[in-house]
């Protein structure tokens, strides 16, 4: 272009800076990052819950090999029950021959925890198709719980893709974990001198821990549900213990919610009652 007074060319104007790079920092003739799929997010968030459920599948593959269960009955145990604790006290009762009925009731109240899982997690769902909410009921536990909640808690919307990948690959690890030990059974003779039985909670307690420290009314309500789980473990009551506990301790929340609720809308009538300044 020409300059107006004189009719001369123009000196050219130096390149903008950065001029030819791509944004966000991406060098020259670099595409833009782009985000991560929804299904490996989801399977991100799931690798801190397979480092745990392997080694505790594991060990109940190698005690089931012990008592003489086949193979394929305990792969179908964790494919199908998929449950650590009513699995456990599932390959006890069949040790010592108890009646079928004795262990689907076991079985029953052991799971019964999930009631009040699915309870706390159902309105996240709202939405979704039945089958859907079918599939996801299906594969929840306790960690898929506490990993749920918290992804829940910071992002209303997820998509359906990460949380499926989620439950499907801490599964599959349950399953691949349980057939590693039906394999291994011959060479470990003594489980609980290696300690994998502490990974499940253990790793339960870490994914918990974040959420429970930045929360007084959370850290306050797992204080109530731990002291009671515990002091009725004591006294004898060992598989009620947890759901007597977490009923106990949601009512203790429910009331400090509803008293807190009411605190503040107190604070806020006073507040716009209060003269202007």
């Amino acid at each position: 272009m020409r300059s107006v007074a004189t009719g001369t060319p123009a000196p050219a104007r130096p390149a903008a800076a950065g001029a030819g790079t791509s944004r966000a920092g991406a060098g020259p003739g670099r595409a833009p990052r782009q985000p991560r799929p929804a299904w490996a997010a989801g399977i991100g968030q799931a690798v801190p819950v397979m480092l745990g459920y392997v080694p505790v599948a594991f060990a109940f593959g190698v005690l089931g090999h012990t008592a003489g269960l086949p193979w394929w009955a305990m792969v179908a145990m964790s494919a199908f029950v998929y449950g650590g604790s009513s699995q456990f006290a599932a390959l006890q009762l069949l040790a010592v021959g108890a009646a079928p009925y004795a262990i689907v009731l076991t079985t029953f109240v052991v799971n019964l925890r999930h009631l009040l899982l699915s309870a706390a997690i159902a309105p996240r769902l709202a939405g979704w198709r039945r089958r859907e909410q079918a599939l996801f009921a299906y594969e929840l536990t306790d960690e898929a719980f506490a990993v749920h909640s918290a992804q829940y808690a910071e992002r209303a919307e997820r998509p359906k893709a990460e949380v499926f990948a989620f439950n499907t690959a801490v599964h599959a690890s349950w399953v691949a974990g349980t057939l590693a030990g039906v394999l291994a059974g011959d060479l470990v003779t003594d489980v609980e001198a290696l300690g994998l039985d502490y990974a499940l909670p253990a790793m339960f307690m870490a994914l918990l821990a974040a959420g429970v420290i930045a929360d007084r009314r959370g850290l306050a309500v797992a204080v109530v549900a731990g002291g009671c789980a515990v002091g009725l473990t004591l006294l004898g009551l060992q598989y009620w213990a947890v759901l007597v506990a977490a009923a106990v301790a949601a009512t203790f929340g429910l009331a400090v919610a509803e008293r807190e609720g009411r605190a503040d809308d107190g604070e806020a009538v006073r507040t716009e009652g209060a003269p202007g300044r």
